[in-house]
């Protein structure tokens, strides 16, 4: 699990358990038992476990403790507490459907091949009001295949992502794609969240033609490089495709400029600087992409400034368009912008973490060697992508010797990228 963003909110595992088990009259006001169920993700202890699975066994109708039951059932997936089962497994009966939902992901991540429990799951995609989608997504995780006709009944479902899950399941438990490209052509939708899903269920379908598809795709750079990442590793040891076929799309992603997004969106009339400015901070990425595009045509000149202007007011603290305002700098070449790019590379801030590799790709655009150093030092971090966008950076400033140092990474990825572009 990345921990990269765990516990925000600073308590200790001892605390955490104290305020998940406080009687709901006596909680203070600044309380939260929801905060407290969220921490315990961090503590992998049988003390943490038992914590979340009484707070589950606490039926208070009240609406504060049904959303605090819906969290401590998400945190017992994500710490795949396999003695979690049995009191999971009696929530998905529970009145609230999305108590059933979070039941049935926590499931999925804790992995069962028990067929009674499966089938339970099964039975929901009958149950009216309940949120199809993770049913279906789990099903086809778990490989439960007397779910498949089931199943197939939502492929025309109203609901995009649910048939997209539906159409993804069905191909991969009878191996006939035919109908994949419906899955593909989401990747276009206009709505955020369906493209963001579509990417998922090409992953859940082993699907890897769709890879320069993903990468095209106009959502965060984060959905598109798991994406990439998660095809990858299961269709290279399968022999299915190889590094050197993912490596243009992989490095695409990491590079992610809007001229390689397919855009969903687009303006009747050049916008003015100020407006798109402001869309740098939507939540909808495609948005931000077209933004960033029409900057670089129509503003390249007085662009950076205002660039400078919005990260002191607003973008330093914003992390989506902190990314954004990093990368512009870097294309824009704007050179009072120097001294923020290596500030947001050494950024160990959670949220500014795609940042990092986006000031490394920025250094690169710069042209400026002094920037070397930095660069093969963020090579000794953990994280992934930095480190490729740091060899991509290195390879476009012409040094040879970070690739030295990730030939033996620990990573397959860093180390397939030192060793082709070593040899190519």
């Amino acid at each position: 699990m990345d921990k990269r963003f765990s516990n925000l909110f600073g308590l200790t595992e001892e605390e955490a358990i104290a305020l998940l088990d406080t009687p709901l009259d006596q909680l203070a006001e600044d309380d939260s038992r929801y905060v407290a169920a969220s921490e315990l993700v961090n503590f992998a202890t049988e003390r943490s476990i038992n914590a979340l699975i009484r707070a589950v066994q606490n039926t208070d109708p009240s609406l504060d403790n049904r959303i605090v039951r819906r969290k401590s059932v998400e945190s017992l997936g994500k710490l795949q507490a396999k003695q979690a089962l049995p009191i999971i497994r009696t929530c998905l009966a529970d009145e609230d459907c999305y108590t059933v939902e979070n039941a049935v992901w926590a499931i999925g991540e804790i992995g069962t091949q028990d067929s009674d429990i499966l089938e339970e799951i099964a039975q929901l995609l009958e149950k009216p009001g309940q949120t199809y989608r993770v049913i279906i997504h789990t099903l086809a995780k778990l490989d439960y295949q007397p779910a498949l006709e089931r199943i197939r009944k939502f492929v025309d479902a109203s609901d995009k992502p649910t048939a997209s899950a539906a159409i993804s399941a069905v191909c991969r438990f009878t191996g006939d794609y035919a109908s994949i490209d419906q899955v593909v052509a989401l990747l276009q939708h206009p709505n955020v969240y369906a493209r963001r899903l579509s990417i998922q269920d090409l992953i859940d379908a082993r699907y890897y033609d769709a890879i320069p598809t993903i990468a095209q795709c106009p959502v965060s750079i984060v959905f598109r490089l798991r994406g990439i990442r998660l095809l990858a590793e299961a269709g290279i040891p399968a022999g299915a495709i190889a590094f050197s076929d993912i490596q243009p799309s992989l490095e695409q992603v990491i590079f992610d400029h809007p001229k390689d997004l397919m855009l969903v969106h687009a303006y009747d009339q050049t916008p003015t600087l100020e407006f798109l400015i402001r869309e740098l901070y939507d939540t909808d990425f495609g948005r931000c992409y077209l933004a960033v595009q029409t900057i670089l045509e129509a503003y390249p000149e007085n662009a950076g400034e205002a660039l400078m202007a919005t990260y002191a007011a607003q973008a330093h603290n914003d992390y989506g368009a902190h990314y954004h305002v990093i990368k512009l700098l870097g294309w824009l070449n704007y050179a009072p912008g120097y001294d923020l790019l290596l500030e947001a590379l050494h950024n160990r801030e959670p949220q500014f973490q795609k940042s990092r590799a986006a000031a490394a790709i920025a250094l690169g655009e710069f042209g400026d060697t002094s920037a070397i150093p930095a660069l093969k030092g963020v090579l000794e971090t953990k994280i992934w992508d930095l480190k490729y966008a740091a060899l991509m950076a290195l390879d476009k400033l012409s040094d040879t010797s970070g690739r030295e140092i990730a030939a033996n990474d620990q990573n397959w990825l860093i180390q397939a990228k030192a060793t082709h572009t070593a040899t190519s």
